[in-house]
């Protein structure tokens, strides 16, 4: 017979236990079932191939440069955004003047929406006019095309995505610095040691739990983009940025490929998921200071 507490307990975390399995659990369930058959089309019924659908995406070039592709943005995006928000969390961490300021400036790109974001920047990638050709036209650079070029388009991309995410992980390394007690930096200075040792062997230690938790967040939003690409490349030129999640909205809602769809979305997912084992798995036992 089960106490009256747990009753309640029960009864607080149902509408939560109902929400996830409803909208995490029983989708992902669906999608593995789904990718074992094909696209029903109108009065045809789906119909079980079991691995065919993972056979046929095997022999998918595009699939293959659409993996390539994301791979290429992940190692750029991530590194680039996570070291740019620590230094800027350094930064405005001193006595930096018009401090408060500075903090608004790195952290208005986060508050932007994904889309206004995609076409503030669709200006400054436009050829002639936008601001980076107008930049290049001061040095007597000339006309490019900067989304419209294989070689420029994905870069842009990862231009874009660092901005924008640099200031959001920015407030996490700030609140973990401010957390830190102040008599570790007075015990240093006592020693005479140096910033960059006092960096390096204090500071830096004591920021890998914010990071490891940073890291996570960067590898999902690696693979989650789909705004920016569907406003400012169509996954083009030559599928140069199709990355797996548009390729999966477009298997999805642009060819109505459901089941094709829905293995995509089954390899996305077991990805992501050995990506977060490798980091709490490895990464999360080397986080805590010793």
């Amino acid at each position: 017979m089960l106490k009256r507490e747990t009753w309640q307990a029960w009864a607080l975390i149902l509408p939560a236990v109902i929400l996830l399995v409803a909208f995490t659990h029983w989708p992902a369930i669906t999608t593995v079932l789904d990718s074992l058959y094909t696209t029903p089309k109108g009065s045809r019924p789906p119909r079980f191939v079991g691995l065919d659908n993972y056979a046929a995406l095997w022999d998918d070039p595009v699939f293959w440069t659409a993996l390539r592709n994301n791979a290429v943005y992940a190692f750029a995006t991530i590194p680039a955004s996570v070291v740019l928000a620590l230094l800027m969390a350094l930064a405005v961490n001193t006595a930096l003047p018009g401090r408060p300021l500075v903090r608004m400036a790195y952290f208005t790109p986060t508050m932007l929406p994904m889309i206004a974001v995609a076409n503030i920047w669709l200006f400054f990638f436009t050829p002639d006019y936008g601001l980076f050709d107008r930049i290049l036209a001061v040095f007597g650079g000339g006309r490019h095309n900067w989304l419209g070029d294989a070689a420029t388009a994905l870069p842009s991309m990862i231009a874009v995505a660092v901005w924008k995410e640099a200031g959001f992980f920015m407030i996490f390394y700030l609140a973990a610095l401010q957390a830190m007690p102040p008599d570790l930096q007075e015990a240093s200075n006592l020693e005479g040691a140096s910033r960059w040792y006092f960096f390096r062997r204090v500071t830096l230690p004591l920021l890998m739990p914010t990071t490891l938790f940073v890291l996570v967040n960067a590898v999902i939003n690696a693979f989650r983009l789909v705004d920016h690409v569907v406003v400012m490349t169509h996954g083009g030129p030559n599928n140069a940025t199709t990355l797996l999640l548009y390729y999966i909205y477009e298997m999805g809602f642009r060819f109505w490929d459901t089941a094709m769809a829905a293995t995509l979305t089954v390899v996305l997912l077991a990805l992501l998921g050995t990506l977060a084992w490798l980091q709490f798995g490895v990464l999360g036992k080397r986080v805590h200071y010793r």
